[in-house]
């Protein structure tokens, strides 16, 4: 049996995300900062990467100062809390076939997530692509969610993102 550990290539490596509100959707990328992927008999095993939550965009919202304000309102504690948890975490517990269990670290709570990927290996490059579809108020992201609040009408932003996972990562 031969263990590969691919080291994630953070400037070739990002995150697509998806939230949906009542009246439309929201998109942008958040940076993976760092991370992993094992490989035993070229299949995966293993792995975990590091998302860094103040390095989000968002891509649909075009004036300068809706954006900026955007951003800090996803930056703020009613999201993310960047300041105080700069980084997420998503660690692979295990591997069947192409359905990945593992668990994500937002805000210091962690949960189990599940997902399939895609995975190719050329030579010494490892490509990897997968979605993952997250209940942020699992997450105690609660702003606007049906669940909390009532009478919310077309304020109402869904509980469920999505991330659009694309990796690239270098033989170590």
């Amino acid at each position: 049996m031969k263990n590969q550990k691919f080291e994630i290539v953070s400037t070739q490596s990002n995150i697509d995300w998806v939230g949906r509100k009542v009246t439309g959707a929201h998109n942008g990328t958040i940076a993976i900062k760092e991370g992993e992927i094992i490989l035993n008999d070229g299949k995966l095993t293993g792995g975990r990467f590091i998302i860094d939550t103040t390095s989000i965009k968002i891509l649909d919202v075009t004036d300068p100062a809706t954006n900026a304000q955007f951003f800090g309102h996803l930056a703020s504690d009613d999201f993310f809390s960047s300041e105080k948890y700069p980084e997420a975490t998503v660690q692979i517990t295990s591997v069947s076939g192409n359905h990945v269990e593992g668990n994500l670290t937002i805000k210091d709570i962690t949960h189990p997530i599940s997902f399939d990927v895609a995975i190719m290996v050329d030579g010494d490059i490892l490509t990897a692509t997968g979605k993952v579809v997250v209940d942020r108020t699992k997450y105690g992201m609660k702003f606007r969610s049906g669940n909390f609040f009532k009478d919310l009408g077309d304020t109402l932003i869904y509980n469920d993102f999505d991330l659009n996972v694309n990796v690239t990562a270098k033989a170590a």
